[in-house]
């Protein structure tokens, strides 16, 4: 077999949170590239249809849109089991939806820190135990959990604690799930990307550029990530040409974590 094959996904069926736009639009699009069909999980704009559309004549695979607030469980368990009817089974499951409040520690509000916990580790693993069952029914499958390197660092110079402490959690998860799923054919990694200029990170910089300055200077490749620099790693993640990596934390951020 051609090295190149191993990182085919042609049959495979893929699940992304957080799908229509940013990085996981792209990641979505990288998916589909490589022959998978995908269910794009959105929340906040109902022209995720025709993303979606769009994605499945331009691959040739097909792509759908689906509406669920992964603030809210029964919700989103209702929608993956709608996912699950649709494609018959999942294959890939990645974890991408998200959301960042940012506040000093002693002034920050339960109800933001609630929020981001609700989405970002409650949401989540609400997705991986319903995308999980059917997996371990498999008998195989991949998982692939975004956190990030503010998981592992404390951002500067910006007020990060609750995300960073919701995206410790993620990480963590990951550890976890690997190590209880690992004889049952299901590998779960996390992909923990830095500085990555997405629309939102663009619009923070514009009303801030001293921050991008810094996040630059912080960044020993003196550079914010461009969107599409996750595709190479998710497909990797998300294909046979990873089928012994599992528990793993792949930084992808400019080498940030490194100093």
């Amino acid at each position: 077999m051609s090295s190149l094959n191993l990182f085919s996904l042609a049959g495979k069926k893929a699940i992304v949170t957080g799908g229509g736009r940013g990085l996981g639009l792209e990641m979505s699009k990288a998916l589909a590239g490589a022959g998978a069909d995908v269910a794009m999980m959105y929340v906040s704009s109902d022209k995720t249809h025709d993303t979606a559309a769009a994605v499945a004549k331009e691959f040739g695979v097909v792509c759908k849109a689906y509406k669920a607030d992964m603030s809210n469980v029964e919700q989103v368990t209702a929608t993956l089991e709608q996912i699950f009817q649709d494609f018959g089974k999942v294959d890939v499951f990645v974890a991408n939806a998200g959301i960042c409040i940012e506040g000093p520690a002693e002034t920050f509000d339960m109800e933001d820190w609630k929020r981001i916990f609700d989405v970002n580790v409650h949401g989540v693993f609400a997705c991986v135990q319903s995308a999980g069952a059917r997996m371990l029914k498999q008998g195989k499958g991949s998982i692939i959990l975004i956190s990030s390197m503010s998981g592992l660092i404390s951002n500067r110079p910006q007020p990060h604690c609750g995300y960073n402490a919701s995206k410790g959690a993620v990480t963590m998860m990951t550890k976890c799930l690997a190590q209880e799923w690992a004889t049952r054919g299901i590998r779960v990694n996390s992909i923990n990307p830095g500085y990555m200029m997405t629309e939102m990170l663009k619009d923070v910089a514009g009303a801030n550029p001293s921050l991008k300055d810094k996040w630059e200077e912080y960044t020993p490749m003196g550079r914010l990530g461009n969107p599409d620099e996750l595709n190479g790693t998710v497909v990797y993640l998300a294909s046979d040409a990873s089928s012994y990596v599992t528990g793993a934390q792949i930084y992808v951020d400019g080498g940030y974590t490194c100093v």
